[in-house]
């Protein structure tokens, strides 16, 4: 067999079927589509319309919700920080922290930090600066020898609170500076 010769099963492309070409093709006149109303006509909308009656996708109830003030973390097991030391991506030496982690291929995502879990098995000694541990993780750092800090990450809507109020004294004190001034 040559690349010449290479050839699709026969019957594997169909082309398309051009509708609406006269009485003989078979599907001349109407082209399937019945006669007039909305749906004889280009751009249709009515998928999911039952002529208004409430349509399915309302008549079910729904289920779940998602919580938008949930933390999200990057999950790490103990386990796995140990295999990339093994492996050399992780430098036991120093502070590990949520980008040593991440440039070695451990935290994925997690904008409130990395969360660190008990899974496996801990040998080397290290000192972390994550968001939050186990009880599992924490004695496995201990076990091991390491150390564990654990940063407190302020809540965005009490920052925001934080710097509304000083603005408004802000603007408040530059305001009676203005009418001291002339007066």
């Amino acid at each position: 067999m040559k690349l010449n010769e290479l050839r699709d099963n026969p019957g594997a492309r169909k082309g398309r079927v051009r509708v609406g070409r006269g009485i003989g093709s078979g599907l001349g006149k109407t082209a399937g589509r019945g006669q007039k109303g909305q749906t004889s006509r280009s751009g249709v909308s009515i998928f999911g319309f039952e002529g208004g009656q409430m349509p399915l996708h309302m008549r079910i109830p729904k289920r779940g919700f998602n919580n938008i003030f949930a933390k999200d973390y990057a999950e790490v097991n103990v386990g796995a920080i140990q295999k990339a030391i093994d492996s050399g991506k992780l430098n036991a030496k120093g502070t590990l922290d949520h980008d040593a982690l991440k440039a070695a291929g451990l935290a994925r995502g997690g904008k409130d930090g990395v969360r660190l879990l008990g899974k496996g098995e801990l040998k080397a000694k290290l000192n972390l600066k994550v968001a939050g541990a186990s009880k599992g993780a924490r004695e496995a750092i201990e076990k091991a020898g390491g150390s564990i800090e654990i940063i407190e990450r302020k809540n965005p809507a009490e920052l925001a609170a934080a710097k509304k109020g000083k603005a408004r004294e802000a603007r408040l004190a530059d305001k009676s500076a203005k009418s001291a001034a002339k007066a």
